[in-house]
């Protein structure tokens, strides 16, 4: 099977992907196909990979060697706005811009695109409605905002043009453990009405099992495993897994 075909029906497949900094070898020979309409949590201790994985993707960061497929397609490097747009991010923290109302936060990238106001306006106010935020958030500076306003905010700004594909960076850990319930539930209306391609990165082994369709554990750049959450917690397959899991016993 050919790499183009092996990608044809995933929303992301990485082939023989290897990947260092410096002396610092991240991935060797990484080769991972995650599957679309579902939500792949990438989960590991702070330095296996997770994020570097997630920036592959978005072509943030590029193979020293290897493949790595979007759509079926490899990344094309000479169109990358076009195939950024397909591509919604949100990271920790949201990252909202301080000078810029809550609004306009979420419009940016639809205004630079051409959208009609009136477009901009109805697709606004789905992505309140859907992140259970009140209207009068609208023209709001991010300071005015709660944390976890902000960090729905940051899940709008990614929703806003319709992705096809959705990455999560550690986007639910900057918040007390009330507002993050709260987000995942959003999270989880989204995904019940869109199911769309999800990668999220996260250290949470319990946000991993809530959220997550798929479950792939990266320690040093290798994958230990891969299956369904409830698969994985049930017959881990190595102490560093068994060590995962425990940590939220």
């Amino acid at each position: 099977m050919s790499a183009s075909t092996a990608s044809a029906d995933a929303c992301v497949a990485f082939h023989g992907v290897s990947k260092s900094f410096g002396d610092v070898a991240v991935f060797k020979d990484l080769s991972l196909t995650l599957p679309s309409q579902k939500t792949t949590a990438i989960v590991g201790a702070s330095g296996s990979g997770k994020t570097t994985l997630l920036q592959m993707v978005n072509a943030l960061e590029r193979p020293d060697s290897g493949s790595v497929y979007v759509f079926g397609e490899p990344i094309p490097h000479h169109q990358l706005q076009q195939f950024r747009h397909r591509i919604g991010y949100a990271i920790q923290g949201a990252g909202l811009f301080p000078h810029l109302s809550a609004r306009d936060n979420v419009a940016l990238v639809a205004r630079l695109l051409g959208w009609s106001e009136s477009r901009i306006e109805q697709r606004f106010e789905e992505l309140l409605h859907a992140m259970a935020l009140p209207a009068n958030v609208a023209e709001r500076p991010p300071r005015a905002l709660s944390g976890g306003q902000q960090q729905r905010l940051g899940l709008c700004r990614a929703l806003m043009l319709e992705p096809e594909l959705l990455l999560l960076d550690e986007p639910f850990s900057a918040v007390d453990p009330v507002t993050r319930l709260g987000l995942y539930e959003r999270f989880e209306e989204v995904q019940r009405n869109h199911a769309i391609s999800t990668l999220l990165v996260t250290h949470d082994m319990r946000e991993a099992r809530r959220l997550a369709d798929v479950l792939v554990v990266l320690d040093q750049g290798r994958i230990v495993q891969s299956g369904s959450p409830d698969d994985v917690f049930a017959a881990p397959v190595s102490h560093y897994v068994e060590r995962l899991i425990a940590s939220v016993a």
